[in-house]
């Protein structure tokens, strides 16, 4: 049965970094270059965008089956550490060390580095053995060594990591340099133990010089730096769901709301059909770059009887500086991009006749009255001399 989130305990509570992209999602394209060691779960685990589970009774050749990654026991100077390439370069916010189901054998500490490497640095880490029972040769260390990963940035000091029981098992870390772009993460593991997930919460930065003004987009994707920034629903999925860059996969990869309790006890039809409902439910995001909107698209693909009556899309220009117009209210700086149009189950929907507005920050997606959305795009072109309202992490959330 699905539940609301709760915050079971204060050091369970979930920080508001936790609502922005993950950077390390296997979906991404986030991948693990390096391990010291794979004895009984290999670091991939790390990186998958399902959660962890338990199997109990289940025995590998090598010890007990465990959904993440863990080391054996050390019996050598050092510690156990990975290098992960995440899937989009980005700044970091903050990472989530998810510790579920390692209790008597979970990592009593950990710490996060990062850098930004170029294709030759990346080139001169040996290939990668993905196999349990394994730990990193005396070559593949020497060769590694080379990167001098032990002095990357730190993003997140020695902390200590808790044991992966329901009410401890998510260990939330701020970045202490959330403003430097990383394509490349050290995670070390003292001495040694285990990690079901590693979530990096944080924003993809674009390169600009590879966009030219004027350029077509989606600016709102993930992978040009949109984030959502805030919604008043989410009960069975996310709306940062709404920008990846990935098909959907299921009705659980888009934004779903609840019922709306105040829905009108019969339903009504209004102009070009759309339900007359007073209810609506938003999430607005900033985009990745600035623009001039062209197309939207909105797609329901999975929502078959749970589609949204109709959806809507406004659209602001924040300056540097300037407080975001609360997206609750109608203010007057919300305008309107794409007026309300009526949806149908399990489709795409292409809508080309947008109104100009001007350059575009941020939008507002709005659903009447309720249901799910799989995933928005918005094509537009693109002004990457106006991206400095669009870069760096929200400072509220509504």
């Amino acid at each position: 049965m699905a539940q609301r989130p709760s915050e079971i305990t204060e050091g369970n509570a979930r920080p508001a970094f936790a609502e922005l992209n993950n950077l390390a999602s296997e979906k991404l394209g986030a991948r693990i270059l390096f391990a010291t060691d794979d004895w009984f779960a290999v670091a991939e685990n790390l990186l998958k965008d399902s959660e962890a589970e338990w199997r109990e009774g289940e025995f590998t050749e090598w010890g007990k089956w465990m959904d993440g990654w863990e080391t054996r026991r050390k019996r050598k100077a050092g510690h156990d550490w990975c290098i992960i390439k995440l899937g989009v370069g980005g700044q970091v916010a903050g990472v989530d060390v998810d510790t579920s189901f390692f209790t008597g054998n979970y990592v009593p500490r950990v710490s996060v580095q990062g850098a930004t490497l170029t294709q030759e640095q990346e080139a001169m880490i040996p290939e990668r053995r993905s196999e349990m029972g394994s730990e990193a040769t005396e070559r593949e260390m020497t060769e590694v060594a080379k990167l001098k990963s032990e002095e990357w940035e730190t993003i997140i000091p020695m902390t200590e990591a808790r044991p992966g029981y329901r009410e401890t098992c998510h260990t939330f870390l701020p970045s202490c340099s959330a403003s430097a772009r990383y394509t490349h993460l050290r995670l070390n593991a003292y001495p040694d133990g285990g990690i079901a997930r590693l979530r990096v919460f944080g924003c993809a930065v674009p390169d600009l010089t590879c966009v030219r003004p004027g350029q077509e987009m989606d600016l709102v994707a993930l992978v040009s730096g949109g984030v959502c920034l805030g919604y008043s629903d989410a009960h069975y999925g996310h709306p940062r769901n709404l920008i990846s860059p990935w098909p959907p996969a299921s009705m659980a990869d888009g934004w779903e709301t609840a019922r709306r309790l105040d829905r009108p006890s019969i339903l009504k039809e209004g102009a070009g059909g759309v339900l007359q409902v007073a209810g609506r439910e938003w999430a607005v995001f900033k985009m990745g770059l600035p623009g001039h909107v062209k197309e939207v698209v909105v797609e329901t693909h999975f929502f078959l009887g749970n589609f949204p009556d109709s959806c809507k899309i406004d659209g602001c220009f924040v300056r540097e500086g300037e407080e975001l117009p609360d997206p609750a209210s109608d203010d007057p700086r919300w305008l309107t991009v794409l007026p309300s149009k009526k949806l149908g189950p399990n489709r795409i929907h292409q809508f080309k006749d947008v109104r100009e507005v001007g350059l575009v920050s941020h939008i507002r997606v709005t659903m009447a009255p309720d249901g799910g959305i799989s995933r928005v795009r918005v094509i537009g072109a693109a002004y990457p001399s106006s991206a400095s309202s669009s870069l760096g992490f929200p400072r509220s959330k509504f």
